[in-house]
């Protein structure tokens, strides 16, 4: 690696030993590492680099976020959440023009260290070791109000689309399901098979994944439905799933955890116990921070651990707040969460929560 740098990293060290050196660094001192020289900034934007990193089992999770401007509603913009001065996290903008063909309707997952992006039509890649992004092959057909979720390194895009019908001779408004493998960057269509519910879809308001089967509801909080990828077909979701209306949750350890905002407590499904639970242990806390927000996001966040996003009035203006939370399950099977940290990460309101995914990079 050090045979492509233009100029020498130090007067003093060979280049290789600069490079594990700054292998070792935090991600979070990069920007001020990319101010050195031309050579650092090439350094630490060389995709080479975080293979060095990775080889010498240096990574770090870090969360990535897609926001939405409610005044444009159509623009949006890429942020990554950023320890900076005296351990506060803020949310620090990485551009808006590699969004700049997504739409409100556009749907956002993670592979390795990539979001791929997905609207009506197009599609993109982010490589969050370089922050650049590039378009992939266009979805093969027209699919709305869709939703992304990845098994085994397979992006599956489920949404409405006008398809033949039985007798081939005219359309019929039906879900669809697309896959992209993201190792051959290939599209492949997979049609669910006729036997699903006549009411399934097609307007998703979120999914997730858990053991291997994709589970969907609708905005109407009517419809609960889980897709198994290898067997291609639906069924209907437990119904002791269905009993809260999760919504912003992510999974941990096949556990899904999403945050009540009419309880102000942060809840458990198991799917293996097939019951829900309040997670202990924050239950004053969220009532402090929580108890005006109508809307917030989890994102899975490293080992045993998650992060939630929600919106707050702090001093008569709203702000995004993050808290990091630690998940234990101990003896009993009950879970308990702890509180790491809670920061005002982004201060203008006039922003929407669209996506959060964590990376390791």
């Amino acid at each position: 690696m050090s045979e492509n740098m233009e100029q020498p990293l130090s007067p003093s060290l060979p280049d290789d030993v600069i490079i594990d050196i700054v292998a070792r660094v935090p991600r979070s001192y990069y920007p001020t590492l990319s101010l050195v020289s031309k050579s650092f900034r090439k350094l630490i934007a060389s995709p080479t680099f975080y293979k060095r990193r990775s080889f010498l089992g240096i990574t770090q999770h870090r969360i990535y976020a897609v926001l939405r401007n409610r005044k444009t509603r159509d623009d949006f913009s890429f942020y990554i959440l950023h320890r900076k001065l005296k351990c506060s996290n803020r949310l620090v903008i990485v551009g808006s023009r590699t969004l700049h063909h997504m739409c409100s309707r556009g749907s956002y997952v993670l592979v390795g260290s990539k979001v791929y992006g997905f609207n009506d039509l197009h599609a993109l890649s982010i490589d969050c070791t370089s922050h650049t992004s590039q378009p992939i092959s266009d979805i093969p057909q027209l699919m709305t109000n869709k939703v992304a979720n990845v098994i085994d390194k397979k992006i599956y895009l489920i949404g409405g689309s006008f398809l033949p019908d039985e007798s081939g001779s005219r359309e019929a408004w039906k879900n669809a399901v697309a896959v992209f493998d993201t190792e051959t960057q290939s599209w492949e269509c997979k049609l669910v098979k006729e036997d699903m519910h006549v009411g399934l879809g097609p307007f998703w308001s979120d999914s997730m994944v858990m053991e291997g089967k994709i589970y969907l509801k609708d905005y109407s909080h009517s419809n609960f439905f889980a897709y198994e990828p290898e067997e291609r077909k639906w069924e209907l979701m437990d119904k002791v799933l269905n009993y809260h209306k999760w919504v912003g949750a992510c999974v941990v350890d096949d556990v899904l955890y999403y945050h009540d905002c009419f309880d102000m407590v942060l809840k458990a499904y198991d799917p293996k116990q097939r019951c829900w639970s309040v997670v202990n242990g924050l239950k004053d806390f969220l009532a402090v921070e929580t108890a005006h927000s109508v809307r917030s996001e989890a994102v899975s966040y490293g080992e045993k651990k998650l992060a939630l996003f929600f919106h707050k009035n702090n001093d008569g203006k709203e702000v995004m707040c993050c808290a990091e939370i630690a998940l234990e399950r101990r003896q009993g099977g009950e879970i308990w969460g702890h509180k790491e940290s809670c920061d005002v990460v982004f201060e203008d309101g006039m922003f929407d929560m669209v996506k959060f995914v964590s990376v390791t990079v």
